[in-house]
């Protein structure tokens, strides 16, 4: 069941050794400040919890994955400190998918756009469906991808992501996405992904914590510097939402 709460819902379930994150919101799961914000601290306080080992991350619906930051919160962005707010959002939530001490695997049933990629990118193992299409679209409207990027360089590469990014009305499928290594498998529908993600989570689960533990903190190594780059990216790109340009352009989507 789809939420109708104006700046979205964040739900946990905890079964066994796993816990589901489930985010979502009436405009395609897009991301308001207050809901990125629910998200770092659920993360961060799961990362915590001994009682589990893999976390789940999805979002709700059959349809879209996540179509990256909430549209209206982007027009109502009217100072630099506003704009730096906001962006920190999805550092905050990128820096605690990093750190988190559990293993997180991303379920990707639709089409992700903007942050929607960089949250994806920060997952450690992801399923995704053949109509999980992805796009960077912030350069069309006068922004650049500049939070996301170190998640998604990561996961995809310099030329992968100079591709995507500078067609930002393109839209790249499922198994471009797994070749390029942000995917790690893609199933024809939700229904085949579901049942092949429960046995690898569960089988995930049955592994020894401290050893999952360690070898995450060696996938992720060469990144303790993105606590400060990721909130100085936020900070430009809180500029770059403010510009003429950008005003206009998200003035004619509104229209």
């Amino acid at each position: 069941m789809n939420t109708n709460r104006k700046n979205g819902s964040l739900y946990t379930k905890i079964d066994g050794k796993v816990a589901i994150v489930e985010f979502g919101h009436q405009a395609s799961n897009s991301f308001t400040g207050e809901l990125l914000d629910r998200l770092t601290w659920e993360l961060n306080k799961l990362s915590a919890n001994n009682s589990i080992t893999v976390i789940v991350l999805k979002s709700e619906g059959d349809r879209a994955f996540c179509a990256g930051a909430s549209f209206d919160e982007l027009m109502a962005v009217s100072n630099l400190e506003e704009g730096s707010v906001f962006f920190s959002g999805f550092a905050n939530v990128i820096n605690a998918m990093r750190k988190c001490k559990k293993v997180i695997v991303g379920r990707v049933q639709g089409k992700t756009v903007g942050g929607g990629v960089g949250l994806a990118s920060a997952c450690d193992y992801v399923f995704a469906t053949e109509a999980a299409a992805i796009r960077l679209s912030e350069l069309s409207i006068g922004i650049a991808p500049l939070v996301i990027e170190p998640a998604v360089e990561r996961k995809i590469g310099t030329a992968a992501i100079s591709e995507l990014s500078l067609a930002p009305t393109d839209w790249k499928n499922a198994y471009w996405a797994k070749e390029k290594g942000l995917f790690s498998k893609v199933f024809d529908d939700i229904k085949a992904l579901d049942k092949d993600l429960d046995f690898f989570v569960q089988k995930l689960a049955s592994y020894s914590p401290d050893a999952l533990l360690e070898w995450k903190r060696v996938l992720w190594k060469n990144t303790e510097h993105w606590d400060t780059l990721l909130k100085e990216r936020a900070a430009i790109t809180g500029k770059l939402v403010l510009s003429e340009f950008t005003r206009d352009a998200l003035s004619k989507f509104k229209k």
